[in-house]
């Protein structure tokens, strides 16, 4: 696979200019500064360092894209429960941040038609999704700490992934699997960030919901390497699969299905007999048998016709 490292000076950074007219207790300086610790945490766990180098297979760029796809719709759907909340209406841009209709195109563009029955949530993701489903109906104020982790990010760093991945996957210049970083209704993402920022300091909040609101963002970002260290344990077993000579998983369906995989996750389950077979046959000593046989049988035959 072609390598796709960054670029020097590419970093996953959220915040990439400073306004000289935020105050230290406006809430976007309080998150920048209170979640900078666990930003950097997320971007040096192996998944995020592996793919900013481009060592990203597609198995399991699609299963990544299954748990942005589960995260997003529960995100969504919170917020549409709040569109008129006071304490998160103000950072409702559904026509320009929506992603769950982002990432059904990339979806179908990588299981089919059919990708809904080819997919499942996984358990880190599951936590992610229910923490996002309480915040959403019981604790609606901290539903903008969900909405700011994923939405900056994906306006900042996000956009390095997008490169990375096109390159490292070969994905086509029109941009289909990759749909989910891209925001046509976004003219500028910069000036864009700067209105978020500036909508969240005038977010009516006290000192106390501030902090529990930062405290929020710290808990999503835990969530995120959750999901990107269970990630990397598949990675793990996509490499010990392709060492040991199996084939890989063709990415279609659910990659924990196969019962070779759930195997080497530590479930149980004998070995997929398919892909057990196919590796049998890639011996050079079975070919050579199956050879012999395939001339036995052709000289047989031209002796039967005679």
């Amino acid at each position: 696979m072609e390598s796709a490292e960054m670029g020097e000076g590419e970093m996953l950074r959220y915040e990439e200019t400073e306004d000289d007219n935020v105050s230290p207790t406006d809430l976007s300086e309080l998150l920048k500064e209170g979640t900078k610790e666990s930003h950097d945490r997320a971007e040096n766990t192996q998944f995020v360092k592996d793919f900013l180098k481009g060592r990203i297979k597609e198995e399991l760029f699609k299963l990544a894209t299954v748990a942005l796809y589960f995260t997003y719709s529960a995100l969504e759907e919170e917020m549409d429960r709040n569109e008129d909340n006071p304490v998160f209406a103000p950072l409702y841009f559904p026509l320009e941040l929506h992603r769950k209709e982002a990432l059904i195109k990339d979806l179908q563009y990588f299981y089919g038609e059919d990708w809904k029955e080819k997919i499942q949530c996984s358990e880190a993701t599951q936590q992610y999704v229910d923490r996002i489903h309480h915040v959403g109906q019981n604790e609606p104020e901290l539903l903008v700490a969900h909405a700011y982790t994923r939405y900056m990010g994906d306006l900042s760093g996000g956009q390095v992934l997008k490169k990375v991945a096109q390159r490292a996957l070969k994905l086509p210049s029109t941009e289909e699997g990759i749909q989910f970083y891209v925001f046509g209704n976004i003219s500028n993402a910069q000036q864009f960030k700067q209105l978020y920022r500036a909508r969240m300091n005038a977010l009516d909040l006290d000192k106390n919901t501030k902090e529990r609101i930062v405290e929020e963002a710290n808990r999503a970002f835990r969530f995120n390497m959750q999901v990107f260290d269970e990630l990397d344990k598949i990675g793990k077993s996509l490499a010990e699969a392709h060492d040991g000579g199996l084939p890989v998983h063709d990415g279609k369906g659910d990659l924990r299905k196969c019962p070779y995989y759930a195997d080497k996750l530590g479930n149980a389950g004998p070995s997929c007999p398919y892909q057990g077979t196919v590796a049998l046959a890639k011996q050079p000593l079975v070919q050579l048998m199956l050879a012999t046989c395939v001339v036995v049988l052709a000289g047989a035959a031209a002796w039967y016709m005679m």
